[in-house]
């Protein structure tokens, strides 16, 4: 687990709390938009790798990828 990015994620949070006092969801809007943002990126980077997961043929093309094995089509 990557703790790192939880305690990132969680700094942020507060951050944005801090930002709005008393507008809980003004915050929350605008750490959201801050994850949408780099989840967009992450997705943009990821090599076709979440397709993989959720495609037609999974879970056997994740488990493809993950032995080196030749996808079933």
């Amino acid at each position: 687990m990557d703790y790192q990015n939880l305690f990132e994620h969680g700094a942020e949070l507060g951050r944005a709390l801090a930002a709005h006092p008393g507008d809980a969801e003004t915050a929350l809007a605008a750490h959201e938009h801050a994850m949408f943002a780099r989840a967009a990126a992450v997705e943009a980077d990821d090599d076709g790798f979440y397709t993989i997961m959720i495609d037609d043929h999974a879970p056997h093309s994740l488990l493809a990828l993950m032995t080196g094995a030749e996808p079933n089509a």
